[in-house]
């Protein structure tokens, strides 16, 4: 029973911890290396585009986060069950909510969408552990929520999933990609890098979803990332800096790292290209346009997918 029990509970994607960092003031390389700051005058900085960040949850008074929080709500029993206590108490959440926007404020870190405002949906307690049920009813919440100016949800971030299947989670993705919610998944770390069976982590299995693969500094695939037929692309996720518990800093590594670069690109793509086209683009036309932003490294396709985030490319 315990397995059985084991296989229906959701989990953050595994990642490490290489250090705490305490003060620090820089745009972190792995901004630099998907080459945001190159169109961030084209893309308003990601501005008025609102990303779901479903995870464990984030330091809400954050110096680097604390302007970018639009809104949230906590699916956990943490904090006594109160839905609008959506702090973070693991520290997972925090870092990938900085990866995305952490705020342009000459001290900290700066995200790949520095305008970008978060939705924060706290699906995982402190032991970064959950049910399935709590990410679909985050996803669902996602899709009906509304902003204070009448606000959508256009990305949702999960740096999260689970082995099994769960039909009711698939019907969820399927949902928010029917809203025109472009869904960016951890493709998980859970790789050997020996192309004989798929390493499968759902929600990212699901060919509706954007499965978001590591790399690190040196273009090279992490031997952690799981390859799959189902992998979109790969961004950097090792050793990666952002924003962390009591308003630090940390440097973590996993596809974890690697998602929130993708959703944060996503942002600036939606502003850049709606801007030009003059019109709001649909789920299928925003995924078309982060695929067409990437360069492949020449490796399995099972493993790069369409290849790595370039956001130099137009």
């Amino acid at each position: 029973m315990r397995k059985s029990s084991q296989k229906k509970r959701i989990h953050l994607v595994p990642f490490t911890i290489k250090e705490i960092i305490q003060n620090i003031n820089e745009i972190p390389q792995g901004v630099q290396m998907i080459q945001a700051p190159l169109i961030w005058d084209k893309s308003n900085k990601g501005d008025g585009v609102v990303i779901a960040v479903i995870d464990t949850g984030c330091q809400v008074d954050h110096p680097d986060l604390k302007d970018q929080i639009i809104g949230g709500r906590n699916f956990t029993k943490d904090y006594n069950g109160d839905p609008n206590n959506f702090n973070d108490n693991n520290g997972h959440g925090t870092h990938v909510s900085g990866i995305i926007a952490a705020a342009q404020n000459n001290s900290g870190v700066m995200g790949v969408a520095p305008l970008a405002k978060l939705l924060v949906l706290k699906v995982l307690g402190k032991s970064g552990d959950g049910n399935y049920q709590s990410i679909i009813d985050a996803i669902n919440y996602a899709v009906k929520w509304r902003g204070p100016k009448g606000e959508k949800v256009r990305i949702i971030s999960m740096s999260l999933g689970g082995t099994t299947d769960i039909p009711k989670l698939h019907d969820a993705v399927n949902r928010a990609v029917a809203n025109n919610i472009l869904v960016v998944c951890a493709s998980g770390n859970n790789g050997d890098n020996n192309y004989k069976t798929d390493e499968l982590n759902y929600p990212a299995a699901y060919n509706e979803a954007v499965s978001v693969g590591a790399i690190d500094f040196l273009k090279r695939i992490t031997k952690y990332s799981n390859s799959n037929n189902n992998v979109d692309l790969v961004a950097p996720g090792n050793e990666i800096v952002s924003t962390y518990l009591d308003g630090k800093y940390a440097k973590l590594s996993g596809t974890s790292m690697a998602t929130p670069h993708v959703s944060g690109a996503a942002a600036l793509i939606i502003n850049m290209c709606e801007a030009e086209f003059g019109r709001t683009l649909t789920e299928a036309e925003i995924y078309a346009q982060l695929i067409k932003r990437t360069t492949t490294l020449g490796l399995d396709k099972r493993s790069e997918g369409n290849g790595m985030l370039d956001l130099s490319k137009m």
